[in-house]
């Protein structure tokens, strides 16, 4: 429904008189932004959005390395698609005059950033969050009643991956953000390259080929879990919780959770940027302006479930979103998390390699 709403308001948009001189592109996760703000700044600014969506950060680098885009506003992980596109002088440098509501942003959260954006002179977080464990916790008690749900091994483990498939199980389609994540969990650095730590978390994820019903985009596993279809995951935070508020919505008799696995999440920051060679920049400072007021930034957090770096917007959350841990993570999961860097081209092709093997199990 979310989608269609979205949809309809974009496909609106298109048709308004003049909307072709006066149109922002966007280029967003799906199901990642609360449409009723997007039409809240059509009104506001007489500005028209096209806005399109992808499932992957594969997806997005790759409409953008084919160049001439047409987008202005993207919204890249800071870890490694960012990087990668500040190092390689992809996105235009924000005019932070354009943006005064930038002195709402948690200055704790944008130093993390600042190691691979020197001054944060091209992006600002958007929305961030952690990749960890979703999971039917009645139909985890049913068949591995002896396993461990706050750790990886739920998964990892292939005896308790066995005894799981019969509820589903299923790996979201991201070498860069599954990948970390198993080299963590295998006590390895997870930005290795080494040939050794990378044939450990390829041969951990080939043991539980066998059991997994799917490795869809990360959208899917939001319909599979809150559908009932799958019990196990491993996910983004935020689609959890999502699959988690949508099943209690339908009433389903069941329940999901997100879990942070105890060997330490990874965690992630998702932010707005302008492509250089962006049509409309000028709209695109006005669309990130508008975004980083608290009251915004509340609307669509309450909306996805994933936090912002706007401490202020917080206070304006419903209670159920403001006081969960899965959505804002105690300090000692954070102090726990980990942060992804940017592997060298040379250990992203070993590691797009060994993907490709892990999903056709072999």
């Amino acid at each position: 429904m979310r989608r269609l709403i979205l949809a309809a308001l974009m496909l609106l948009a298109s048709a308004l008189p003049g909307a072709a001189q006066n149109t922002l592109h966007v280029f967003n996760w799906s199901d990642y932004i609360d449409p009723y703000m997007v039409d809240r700044f059509q009104r506001e600014t007489g500005i028209r959005i096209r806005y399109d969506v992808y499932d992957s950060l594969e997806t997005l680098e790759a409409r953008l390395s084919a160049g001439r885009s047409g987008f202005d506003i993207i919204v890249p992980t800071s870890e490694p698609t960012f990087a990668r596109l500040v190092r390689a002088g992809a996105l235009r440098p924000l005019d932070m005059s354009l943006i005064p509501n930038a002195r709402h942003l948690d200055p704790e959260l944008m130093a993390r950033v600042a190691a691979v954006d020197p001054g944060n002179r091209h992006g600002v977080i958007y929305l961030w969050g952690t990749v960890g464990l979703g999971i039917r916790p009645d139909r985890i008690r049913a068949l591995a009643p002896d396993a461990a749900t706050d750790s990886l091994s739920l998964l990892l483990d292939p005896a308790n991956a066995r005894r799981l498939a019969r509820c589903g199980i299923a790996v979201m389609d991201s070498a860069t953000d599954v990948l970390p994540s198993v080299l963590r969990y295998l006590g390895r650095n997870p930005d290795s390259g080494e040939q050794a730590d990378l044939r450990a978390a390829e041969q951990a994820l080939l043991a539980i080929r066998p059991f997994l019903r799917a490795i869809p985009p990360s959208s899917a596993i939001v319909d599979a879990l809150a559908n009932g279809e799958i019990c196990l995951a491993l996910s983004y935070s935020g689609d959890v919780i999502q699959a988690a508020s949508r099943a209690r919505e339908a009433n389903r008799p069941f329940e999901i959770r997100y879990i942070a696995p105890r060997e330490g999440a990874q965690l992630w920051f998702d932010m707005l940027a302008i492509p250089a060679d962006a049509p409309n920049p000028e709209a695109a400072h006005r669309f990130i302006n508008f975004l980083l007021q608290p009251e915004v930034m509340a609307n669509i957090t309450n909306h996805v479930r994933y936090p912002s770096a706007v401490p202020a917007a917080r206070a304006l959350l419903s209670p159920d979103v403001a006081n969960d841990p899965s959505v804002y993570p105690d300090p000692a999961a954070l102090a726990q998390a980990f942060v992804a860097g940017t592997p060298p081209p040379a250990v992203e092709r070993a590691r797009a390699r060994l993907w490709s093997r892990f999903k056709g199990g072999r």
